[in-house]
């Protein structure tokens, strides 16, 4: 389990790496917002749209494979875009990234049934995905100063080495299950995968947990994956400095807020859509208070509005443990995959609003600065769009849900 988690803690921080070297990025390959977007944007779109191949993969071949895998493929996407000239190469680069990401948290969830009670699945799954989202980390503090000391290509390099490093620790001791495969499958065939795929299509759980992730995680996600440095650095005027000093923030609230849910929603698994429902609503009422504060905010009401925000990353494994109650084991890698699709397909469509947005109204004469503050006030409020959608989404599903399994299930 240990290793696993340590190979989700790297993947979030080869997903992560980009945002804090973005500006440096717009620099290399002389690209737009839209553009600079587009290298997160694909990324995304290809670890949202390999989610439910992954899922069926994971079913068919067991964890290792896939995650040993999604280890080698990051490796080769670092090397790519350290060594890229071309914006065309830089976005080849993390596509690969993109890909090799797609092949690692759902494949390390799809352990813990094997090792673990239902009653401790909860509690496991928030520490797969609290520990993991710790990778920030690694990018906001030891990869930002080696990007400012010794500059792109190296630092890149030593995410390559990195990945590399975790493919092997994969392949020597990861275990799918006491048994050793977790309940592959190996001999699944094409026609009972389409029927897996279907009935968990079907399932209204697995509706419920995609919309639970959509509209949840998408705001954090957005905030650690390419926007935050951009708007900490431009909108509220910090150094570097003080922005990585209010990353490291988001990141340990990932830690103590996954820790303290995990044991919340083992005890209390019918108030897991209201918990929902909660954050993104302190999420929303921070990005309010930073979007309407008249100039730049203080600094500690922009540090408290951050953790706000960064509340949503782990309170979005919600959506994981509702797969876990209402799955059956045979299909959890494919539930899982539909599932992850949601809070990424959510974050790609932000993350082009907020970029289109501020390209938009330099087109438009409305600012004379991409990057202007006030740009930015009307750019990041473009997620409302994106938060209406997914609240029409749960509140439709968790009606449903509630219909088959009782007004208590979730």
């Amino acid at each position: 389990m240990a290793v696993g988690i340590l190979a989700y803690f790297v993947a979030v921080a080869q997903r992560t790496s980009f945002g804090v070297a973005s500006l440096e990025a717009a620099d290399r390959f002389q690209a737009t917002a839209s553009q600079l977007s587009l290298f997160t944007m694909l990324q995304v779109f290809v670890y949202a749209g390999l989610q439910i191949p992954v899922g069926v993969l994971v079913d068919r071949f067991g964890s290792k494979a896939m995650v040993a895998t999604g280890a080698v493929l990051m490796a080769v996407g670092q090397v790519v875009l350290a060594l890229a000239e071309y914006l065309g190469w830089g976005v080849v680069g993390r596509v690969l990234v993109g890909a090799g990401d797609a092949a690692t948290f759902i494949c390390v969830l799809r352990v813990i049934p094997a090792w673990f009670s239902l009653s401790r699945a909860a509690f496991m799954t928030m520490v797969v995905g609290t520990a993991g989202n710790l990778g920030q980390l690694l990018s906001v503090v030891p990869f930002s100063a080696l990007l400012g000391w010794a500059g792109w290509t190296p630092a890149l390099l030593s995410m390559a080495a990195l990945s590399v490093v975790t493919a092997a620790l994969v392949t020597a001791y990861l275990r799918d299950s006491p048994e050793g495969n977790g309940g592959a499958n190996r001999s699944l065939a094409i026609a009972r995968t389409r029927a897996a795929v279907v009935k968990s299509l079907r399932e209204p759980a697995t509706a419920l947990a995609f919309w639970v992730h959509f509209s949840v995680q998408f705001i954090g996600t957005v905030f650690a994956l390419m926007w935050g440095y951009p708007y900490l650095q431009n909108a509220q005027g910090m150094s570097a400095g003080q922005a990585g000093f209010v990353m490291t923030f988001f990141v340990l609230t990932n830690l103590l807020v996954g820790l303290s849910i995990g044991g919340w929603v083992a005890r209390r698994p019918h108030r897991r859509v209201w918990l929902s429902f909660m954050v993104m609503g302190a999420g929303f009422s921070a990005w309010g208070v930073l979007i309407l504060w008249p100039g730049t905010a203080p600094f500690v009401v922009v540090l408290v509005a951050v953790v706000a925000i960064a509340m949503s990353l782990p309170a979005s494994m919600v959506a994981f443990n509702i797969i876990q109650s209402f799955t059956p084991r045979r299909r959890i890698g494919t539930a899982t995959g539909i599932t992850n699709v949601g809070g990424f397909v959510a974050s790609l469509v932000a993350i082009y609003l907020i970029g289109l947005t501020l390209d938009l109204q330099m087109q438009w004469g409305w600012v004379t600065d991409a990057y202007a503050p006030e740009a930015f006030r009307v750019a990041m409020a473009m997620q409302l769009v994106v938060a209406t959608v997914g609240v029409v989404g749960m509140s439709i599903s968790v009606r449903r849900v509630r219909a088959r399994y009782g007004p208590r299930s979730v």
